[in-house]
């Protein structure tokens, strides 16, 4: 059959829009297509300012079927921003502003655009913190953040990027600006509209504005690196540095021994330790006051070790052996170039599961893959565990994501902790969602997104129309 839509040209894009708002050609061929995507092959790429010009962009697109892809930081790993010819890249880089930091509240309003780190050095200049930390924070944008419901460290003590959210101002395909730009902890009126879009990918409606939670600034800051023997221990070791914290635990971040020695072998980074162990887990608090919270946090971990829970432990001294510590865990550079070819994967299942899906999923890989590589880290105090492979070729993706996902239906384990669906993991959804759940999912597609244009093909398989 063929395509009658009318595209749209690059001039009705710009007289909405403004000058230099439209890239098109070698200029948006050269830019960053996000992690795991061979290029851009979308037509044109638009950067409004403004809420208002996004809706118009989105009326006209949707009165001529044009789909439409949203990109933020484009930071994501599960190719949720991969285009295809005849496409359109609505990108929210300018609308970059932070608009109010509210002291008294606690909140602040920002526009969809702004960047992760330039919010957290901002709100800490008013003695203000916003809590969500990840690796991509130089690059990640708010409103990608919250699209794909981020998580990162410190989701054990303050929760997923939904926790943070109080507001959101949403574009729907058609134009219609939904402004729910609630300021308060408490609103318990009628339906919460901004959960809907919050983890929906862009597939439901553009975030454009957010209200966020700001949180006091934690005066102190301990952080640990600890040598531990068995997943069994890591798990109890949890449950004693949360409970004798009483509370400040912020991060409890695993690397398994492979991970830590790709990161730590001869030229790259120091090992802190003398001989290497089975697992290590970063561990840091914060608190109130910087003498009492030092005292507990080294009165914990002494208990830790007389227990047998921990092997040997450093303990941070400094700004600087905190940094290294934490590159340990947060430098990819290293895996990404010894595993070849690289899979990255998000999972999540319970802690008391982990011990055994490990043993599976390396047994598994070994089977198909017999000179694959493997290695295991993550956020283990909520469940999340990452995993970086190295098996196979280009034609083995399917395999090894088998080794992976296929066990995580019998424990109830699910197939993305943080990173969403995308395209990446749009096969395996059934996995950790019902038949009757797709169902409403694609209910809700079919009522915020009639004629299919956001984020076509992106997270459900839907039949056009």
């Amino acid at each position: 059959m063929t395509d009658t839509r009318a595209r749209i040209g690059e001039a009705e894009l710009l007289d909405i829009a403004g000058p230099g708002s439209v890239i098109s050609g070698a200029d948006l061929r050269e830019r960053d297509p996000g992690y795991f995507i061979d290029g851009i092959r979308a037509d044109l790429l638009v950067r409004p300012s403004t809420t208002e010009q996004v809706a118009a962009i989105l009326s006209l697109c949707n009165a001529r079927q044009q789909p439409v892809v949203v990109h933020g930081g484009v930071s994501g790993w599960v190719r949720a921003t991969q285009t295809r010819p005849g496409e359109i890249i609505l990108s929210m880089e300018r609308m970059n502003a932070i608009e109010r930091i509210d002291g008294e509240n606690r909140s602040a309003i920002v526009q969809a655009g702004v960047i992760l780190q330039n919010f957290q050095e901002t709100v800490e200049k008013q003695g203000l913190c916003f809590p969500l930390d990840l690796g991509g924070r130089g690059s990640c944008q708010l409103g990608g953040n919250a699209s794909t419901n981020a998580g990162g460290m410190r989701v054990l003590r303050y929760g997923m990027m939904r926790e943070q959210v109080l507001g959101l101002e949403v574009v729907l395909a058609d134009g219609r600006i939904v402004s729910s730009m609630n300021s308060m902890l408490k609103n318990n009126t009628g339906y919460d509209l901004k959960q809907l879009f919050i983890g929906s990918e862009g597939t439901l409606g553009v975030i454009t504005r957010l209200v966020l939670r700001l949180r006091e600034m934690p005066v102190s800051c301990n952080t640990a690196i600890v040598a531990v023997q068995t997943m069994s221990a890591v798990a109890s070791l949890l449950r004693k540095v949360d409970a004798g914290l009483g509370g400040q635990l912020s991060a409890f971040e695993l690397i398994d021994s492979d991970f830590f020695g790709v990161n730590t072998s001869e030229g790259r980074l120091r090992s802190p330790f003398a001989k290497r162990s089975p697992y290590y887990v970063i561990i840091e608090s914060q608190g109130a006051d910087s003498t009492r919270d030092a005292n507990i946090f080294e009165s914990v971990l002494a208990e830790a070790m007389e227990t047998g829970l921990v092997s040997d432990a450093i303990i941070a001294a400094s700004e600087q052996q905190r940094a290294d510590i934490w590159a340990i865990r947060e430098t990819l550079e290293h895996v990404v170039s010894d595993f070849t070819p690289f899979y990255a994967f998000d999972v999540s299942l319970t802690v008391g599961e982990m011990e055994a899906y490990m043993k599976r999923v390396r047994a598994d890989l070994a089977q198909t893959f017999p000179d694959g590589k493997i290695a295991f880290l993550g956020h283990v105090g909520d469940g999340n565990l990452h995993i970086a492979i190295g098996a196979g070729g280009p034609d083995d993706r399917h395999a090894v994501e088998e080794c992976v996902y296929r066990p995580l239906g019998a424990i109830g384990g699910s197939v993305s902790a943080e990173h969403g669906i995308g395209l990446e993991k749009k096969p395996w959804l059934p996995i950790s969602r019902n038949a009757e759940e797709l169902a409403v999912m694609r209910q809700l597609k079919d009522l915020f997104d009639p004629q299919r244009i956001l984020n076509p093909g992106k997270v459900l398989t839907i039949n056009a129309r």
